[in-house]
């Protein structure tokens, strides 16, 4: 059972998974101060409120504390934007990084005189009223008579 736990946790997934959990709340207390320290006061400025957590709604014995609640708001939003923009460049730098690894690709065939193949030009085509295979230049089907539309090699 050790063993089998051993395997478990030493995985790459698992690992990649903690160290991702642990980059994740060293994020999250830079995002809470981003907006407990900047953020908030910036709205508050605008609202007249200095501080959201003292903002309570009291009904009978029972605190509401909706300050909290708008202050959570505003840290998620905050998080999964910041999110967005993360990956949104990575995507990007992906993209690019896809690029250079082509260009360079087709530079190395280049220099060794490999030349991408030509894809073939079609032999064969189907009928679309019969549905019987014709040479690709036909203009009229053998089999039904029917008269096909010109190809674009035809128009040539």
């Amino acid at each position: 059972m050790l063993k089998e736990f051993k395997e478990f946790a030493t995985r790459g997934n698992i690992m990649d998974l903690a160290v991702g959990v642990v980059i994740g709340g060293a994020f999250q207390s830079i995002i809470n101060s981003l907006v407990s320290d900047i953020i908030m006061p910036a709205v508050s400025i605008i609202t007249g409120k200095v501080d959201f957590s003292d903002m309570v709604f009291t009904v009978g014995n029972a605190s509401i504390k909706y300050g909290n609640f708008i202050t959570a708001v505003v840290n998620f939003l905050i998080i999964a934007f910041s999110i967005f923009l993360v990956i949104t460049y990575l995507n990007k730098l992906n993209k690019k990084m896809e690029a250079i690894n082509l260009g360079q690709i087709e530079k190395i065939n280049k220099k060794l005189g490999k030349k991408e193949k030509p894809t073939p030009e079609p032999t064969v085509k189907v009928c679309p009223y019969c549905f019987t295979e014709i040479s690709y230049k036909a203009t009229r089907c053998p089999h039904c008579t029917s008269e096909l539309e010109k190809t674009k090699e035809d128009v040539k």
